[in-house]
């Protein structure tokens, strides 16, 4: 838990994420609470900074 809730708050603009739903995107903007993520060409979705799992690089190597 506290290993997750240091990667939420190290997030920044540009970062690769997955959330728990399994959306997959680069953040755009973060605030304190909410998280816009760029989910494809002029598609974004405002979530809350909580439901941010992991970037996509470690799920790669969790899967080997």
């Amino acid at each position: 838990m506290k290993d997750l809730a240091k990667y939420r708050n190290e997030l920044k603009k540009g970062d690769k994420v997955v959330t728990t739903g399994g959306i997959y995107g680069k953040i755009q903007e973060i605030n304190e609470q909410t998280i816009l993520l760029e989910v494809d060409s002029n598609v974004h979705m405002k979530i809350d900074k909580s439901a941010v799992l992991r970037d996509p690089s470690d799920i790669a190597v969790q899967q080997k």
